[in-house]
């Protein structure tokens, strides 16, 4: 991916000084605290299982589905820039800059108008306006905020860990939580938390994350019909970090069976196939999950 030399985006915030503190002893969800204990059950259904963590927490606490969230806020001030000889995150901030450029385009040709997330470097911990974010959730977007969450520690776990290296790998995932924002100036967010909260929660938290798959296929599309940075191998290196966070790959790996009635996001050739849908139409009318019958 020939990226050095691109436009990067003035939207990143860097928290990685912070040093992953946060005050109190825990966090509050639905009134009621919840213990490290609690939170370390939850980071683990994350990671094994690919649960929002959050919801987690929520049920431990008995406050439902984690959606009466109490959070401490970053302190007021300035937001730091990332330094510029940081080489990783100018390829983020550059990544993250295209995706401005492809979205502002794309929601003007539908008569609509953009409005770009900010994007958070962060190491260990950090607060947001969705709870306690911590390294283990992997990557994620907080629509109470509009603001993408990143330890860009999990790109040497996606590496090493799971099996997916490249630049390409690592800005399909950036475009995934891009595609979360996609859907929250959509309103799509909200109609997906309402069936959440039904006996559909599984069934639609998969739809919406392979509605993110295909919208970040939309932005590959779109931006190499734009830059022409893309190189050899690199789709082959999103499909494949698509592959390695399947649903069905984790548990395989994580527990030596698959529960597919437990599924969040996907098995691994649904995120395949719906990144591949978007990345070929670069339409995001092809990327209706929420009422595709098959998936």
């Amino acid at each position: 991916m020939k990226w050095e030399g691109q436009r990067q985006s003035d939207n990143v915030e860097d928290r990685r000084d912070e040093g992953g503190g946060v005050g109190g002893g825990g966090m509050r969800i639905g009134g009621r605290g919840i213990g490290i204990g609690s939170i370390v059950v939850a980071l683990a259904a994350g990671w094994i299982f690919g649960i929002n963590p959050l919801t987690v927490l929520g049920i431990l606490s008995g406050g439902g589905d984690g959606s009466e969230v109490v959070a401490q806020q970053p302190q007021p001030g300035p937001a730091p820039k990332p330094p510029a000889q940081d080489k990783q995150a100018a390829f983020i901030s550059t990544v993250l800059a295209d995706t401005e450029d492809v979205w502002t385009a794309v929601f003007r040709a539908g008569g609509a108008q953009y409005q770009p997330p900010r994007l958070v470097l962060f190491r260990g911990a950090t607060n947001t306006a969705c709870g306690l974010g911590e390294s283990a959730m992997g990557p994620f977007y907080c629509p109470g905020d509009r603001k993408v969450y990143l330890d860009m520690d999990f790109f040497d776990t996606l590496r090493s860990r799971l099996g997916a290296p490249g630049d390409f790998a690592q800005a399909y995932v950036v475009a995934h939580e891009i595609g979360h924002h996609v859907q929250n100036l959509l309103g799509i967010t909200d109609k997906a938390d309402a069936a959440r909260r039904t006996s559909r929660a599984n069934d639609m938290s998969v739809r919406i994350e392979l509605q993110a798959d295909c919208l970040a296929g939309v932005w590959a599309f779109h931006s190499q019909r734009g830059k022409g940075w893309l190189e050899q191998g690199d789709l082959e290196e999103a499909m494949n970090a698509a592959t390695q966070i399947g649903d069905d790959t984790l548990q395989r790996k994580a527990q030596g069976r698959v529960v597919p009635e437990s599924f969040t996001h996907g098995s691994s050739q649904q995120r395949v196939r719906w990144f591949q849908r978007g990345a070929q139409s670069g339409d995001p009318n092809q990327c209706n999950t929420l009422e595709s019958r098959a998936l």
